[in-house]
């Protein structure tokens, strides 16, 4: 797992969100539940937003790898319906940094 993933998944898990925020490119953007977070101060938001709001937290069960663009399956558990439930995240590297991040179940 590239280090800015592992830093997004170690953070967000942990509700530090500097941690979580730092492998971003600073015009990196984020699309999730139809809406589109452009930016470090926008994706900290979501962020926190989520966090507060579902209470999630992933377990990564699977990685893969194809050119700049890592594609990860996780377990998210959380307070919400349906929980648990497996989502991806689509994540395209740049360099050493996340330039873009698209969730889907």
């Amino acid at each position: 797992m590239p280090p800015p993933i592992a830093r997004y998944f170690a953070g967000k898990n942990a509700g530090d969100f500097g941690t979580g925020l730092a492998g971003f490119s600073e015009s990196a953007v984020v699309q999730d539940e139809g809406h589109r977070h452009e930016g470090p101060a926008a994706i900290r938001a979501w962020m926190e937003e989520t966090s507060a709001r579902y209470n999630d937290k992933a377990e990564i069960k699977r990685a893969a790898r194809n050119g700049d663009e890592i594609e990860v399956t996780a377990q998210i558990l959380g307070t919400f319906p349906g929980s648990p439930i497996t989502l991806r995240f689509r994540f395209t590297l740049e360099g050493d940094r996340i330039a873009r991040l698209e969730i889907e179940s």
